[in-house]
């Protein structure tokens, strides 16, 4: 049983969720480069999604708390789902910007590549090689549940590919700081007198 609310503005919204298993408070701000506000009891988790505030110069605040002790599983799959809802809602259902991004990251011997459009329609392609050891006493393989929950809350289609690996830490790391690149270019604002400053698509709107 879950209890979404959520209340937006320009380019910035604030969703919160609370259920039997978490409770998760989310603030977006696409254009405040400003230094984040990161609590949950995960410490590499905060530890990237201050990465991705930092690479996306987004204004980023989340507090969560969760059953950690049954399995960091549902915290980190629910923070991406607030997270992803946030981000739809600040970027105002993704009409008059840019919609797509891509970048490459490289982090020493890793290299993380994410295409990112914003089309309304949810899909996540990971092709990411992960170990079987804990990376900051995390589970590498629940990052793909965050990533799944992310992309959902924002209805877009993400490719998460890491060509060349050297350690999982890397590999993590470039892939949330490539993410924030993509998305960063993907919430870019059409000029204002673009004749397509509604959504960028051929069929005049986006799939809801």
């Amino acid at each position: 049983m879950t209890s979404p609310s959520a209340q937006s503005s320009a380019r910035a919204a604030s969703v919160s969720r609370v259920s039997r298993e978490t409770r998760v408070q989310v603030t977006f701000e696409a254009d405040a480069a400003r230094a984040p506000h990161i609590q949950t009891p995960l410490p590499f988790f905060s530890h990237m999604l201050d990465a991705f505030a930092c690479h996306g110069r987004f204004g980023l605040s989340v507090e969560a708390s969760g059953d950690i002790e049954v399995d960091p599983h549902h915290l980190m799959e629910d923070v991406g789902i607030v997270l992803g809802q946030a981000i739809a809602q600040a970027l105002d259902g993704y009409k008059g910007i840019a919609r797509a991004g891509c970048f490459a990251f490289p982090m020493d011997g890793s290299l993380a590549l994410v295409a990112l459009d914003l089309c309304g329609r949810p899909n996540l392609t990971w092709n990411v090689p992960l170990g079987a050891l804990p990376v900051g006493a995390l589970d590498p393989h629940l990052f793909r549940e965050f990533f799944k929950g992310l992309i959902d809350g924002m209805r877009a289609t993400a490719h998460l590919h890491v060509p060349c690996h050297d350690n999982d830490h890397h590999v993590l790391e470039a892939l949330f700081k490539a993410f924030a690149r993509a998305l960063r270019q993907a919430a870019g604002r059409i000029e204002p007198g673009d004749a397509l400053s509604g959504a960028l698509s051929t069929k005049g709107m986006l799939d809801a």
